[in-house]
């Protein structure tokens, strides 16, 4: 079973809130107190969108219509193609992760997200990018996810991967449950080299001595923010990137390398929570019928 819910926030000088939540292996103590790792979770260590396999999840259960994830999937592409990550699209972002959370108990969401984790997610974990993970965690550095999923998911993957916690999109709580507000932003772009820096000042971390992993150019703040920058899975922009800046690349994909498996990770990870939002609340009303 889940933990209670237990999520840090820090607000910065400048006003960024960022939130993060650890798993048991926090509580161990580190022999390298200043060194850590911070892994993005799209791509990177899973295979696709981990809100998109919570999602399916969800249609496994009747919480969403085969039609919901089938119009999901949908949005997410015609966002992937059409739109870029400004400020407007991030708005609906935050509008839709605002509508999918709200009125969700707390430990129902880590629940499902322990479920759905152990039966869709965990075949699509990147075997080579855990072993990365690993060799930190061997040489007693702490592993933390970094995510645009609400952060109670994020540290659901972590704990089920031994990892020491995540930092992701959180949520307003009153009385174990979402109110449909967000604390902060969501977890994406810029918002991810800033929160790894509040965390880092609050743990006592040297990020000169940090790692950071990722495949998407989207995270190029957070890469440039740590000592040593690896590019997972890299898209064509991240790529070219790692190579101007000597950047180490690893790449776990096979056959084409353009070939993304399930859906693309994208800022619109509030999106794909919004594009389930109608079948959720179709479900709630079933439910008080």
């Amino acid at each position: 079973m889940a933990r209670s819910r237990k999520v840090t926030v820090s607000t910065d000088a400048e006003g960024h809130t960022a939130g993060w939540a650890d798993t048991d292996l926090a509580a161990v103590s580190a022999p390298d107190p200043t060194g850590a790792a911070f892994f993005d979770v799209d791509n990177t260590m899973m295979q696709g969108a981990s809100i998109y396999w919570f999602a399916r999840g969800l249609a496994s259960r009747n919480y969403v219509t085969t039609a919901d994830l089938a119009r999901f999937a949908w949005q997410q592409l015609r966002f992937r193609l059409l739109a870029r990550e400004h400020a407007g699209d991030m708005s609906l972002a935050k509008e839709a992760a605002l509508a999918f959370v709200e009125g969700w108990r707390v430990n129902e969401v880590e629940h499902l997200a322990e479920e759905i984790f152990d039966e869709l997610m965990a075949p699509r974990i990147w075997a080579g990018t855990h072993q990365l993970a690993q060799r930190h965690l061997d040489a007693g550095q702490r592993v933390w996810l970094v995510s645009a999923a609400p952060v109670e998911i994020g540290r659901v993957i972590a704990a089920r991967l031994g990892l020491t916690g995540a930092i992701g999109t959180v949520a307003e709580v009153v009385d174990g449950a979402y109110t449909g507000r967000l604390v902060g932003d969501l977890m994406h772009g810029p918002a991810k080299a800033e929160a790894v820096t509040q965390l880092a000042a609050v743990e006592g971390l040297d990020l000169t001595r940090c790692a950071a992993y990722s495949d998407s150019a989207n995270d190029l703040p957070l890469l440039s923010v740590v000592g040593r920058a690896v590019a997972v899975n890299p898209d064509g922009v991240l790529l070219r990137q790692a190579r101007q800046h000597g950047w180490e690349v690893r790449d776990f994909r096979t056959g084409r390398r353009a070939v993304k498996i399930a859906v693309p990770s994208t800022a619109a990870a509030g999106l794909v929570a919004g594009a389930v939002t109608a079948g959720l609340a179709l479900q709630r009303r079933r439910r008080a019928g």
